[in-house]
C-alpha cells in the first residue's frame, strides 16, 4: 500500500480527484495506475484529506533501467493516447486546481518573460522569446481530453526495462493535451523525442505549445532554485535541449 499525504492545501484536491476518477480510468488503460483503497479525513493532527492506494510494482524510470528509449517513448505515447480516449465530457476543466495543466499557457507569461530578461547575457534573449511567443500564438481548438498533468520521470514506473505503470494523477484535468508532452524535451533524446511525438500524432502547433510548457518549467526551475543545485542544473539542461532542438528544426 501507499499513502498520499498532501504537503499543502493547494495539493489537497488531488485526493478527491484520484478517489473519484482513477477507478473509472483503469478499465480503459493497459498499464496499472493507483487504485484507491481508502480515504482519510482531516483531523487536528493532520488537517488535510489523505488516501491509501494499492502498491504498484516497478522502479522509477532512469536512463539506466530501460532497455530502449525509443520503445519507452512508444509505450508512453500508447498510454497517453488511451488516457485521451476516455470520455472527458464530465471531467474537471483545467485551472487553478491543477496548476492550469491542459489550460492556457499564457497564465505563466509574466513569470516566463521576467526570467528571460533575467537570463539576458547568459542565453539568447531573442531566441527564448521567439520560442515562448510561438507557443502562445495558437490555442487548442478541439474537444477537451484527459491530461495526466505531470508526465515526468518520477511518476513513470519500469519493470524488466519497459514502462510498467503510471502514478500521481494529482494534477489531472481536461483540456489541451500539449502539457502532457513536455517529457519530449526533459527526458527523451533526439531520436526518441521524434518517436514519441510521431506516435502521439500531434500537429506542429501542438508541438509549439508543448515546447512552451517545457520551456516555462525549465526556466522557473533554473531560476527559482539555488544555482548549482540538482534542480537548477536540471532546468538549465532542459533549456539547453530546447534551444538546440528548436534551432536544429527551424534554422
Amino acid at each position: 500500500m501507499t499513502v498520499r499525504l498532501p504537503s499543502h492545501e493547494r495539493y489537497a484536491s488531488a485526493v478527491e480527484k484520484e478517489q473519484t476518477w482513477l477507478p473509472l480510468f483503469q478499465p480503459h488503460l493497459s498499464l496499472p495506475i493507483p487504485a484507491p483503497v481508502a480515504k482519510g479525513e482531516p483531523t487536528n493532527e493532520y488537517p488535510l484529506p489523505w488516501s491509501v492506494n494499492r502498491w504498484i510494482e516497478g522502479d522509477t524510470v532512469t536512463d539506466d533501467n530501460i532497455l530502449s528509449l525509443n520503445q519507452f517513448a512508444a509505450d508512453l505515447s500508447a498510454f497517453l493516447k488511451e488516457l485521451q480516449a476516455i470520455d472527458a465530457s464530465e471531467g474537471i476543466p483545467a485551472g487553478v486546481q491543477n496548476f492550469h495543466r491542459g489550460g492556457d499557457l499564457a497564465v505563466y507569461d509574466g513569470d516566463t518573460r521576467a526570467i528571460i530578461v533575467e537570463l539576458a547575457g547568459q542565453y539568447d534573449q531573442k531566441l527564448l522569446s521567439e520560442i515562448w511567443e510561438l507557443s502562445l500564438s495558437t490555442n487548442y481548438q478541439s474537444e477537451p481530453v484527459w491530461v495526466h498533468g505531470d508526465v515526468a520521470v518520477g511518476n513513470l514506473l519500469v519493470q524488466h526495462g519497459r514502462l510498467s505503470g503510471v502514478i500521481d494523477f494529482g494534477t489531472m484535468g481536461t483540456g489541451d493535451p500539449s502539457s502532457d508532452l513536455v517529457i519530449a524535451w526533459n527526458f527523451f533524446d533526439d531520436e526518441s523525442r521524434a518517436v514519441f511525438l510521431s506516435k502521439m500524432k500531434v500537429d506542429e502547433v501542438t508541438v509549439h505549445r508543448a515546447r512552451g510548457w517545457a520551456l516555462w518549467k525549465a526556466l522557473i526551475t533554473y531560476s527559482w532554485n539555488e544555482r548549482g543545485s540538482e534542480l537548477s542544473n536540471w532546468g538549465k539542461r532542459v533549456i539547453d535541449v530546447i534551444l538546440q532542438e528548436y534551432t536544429q528544426r527551424y534554422s
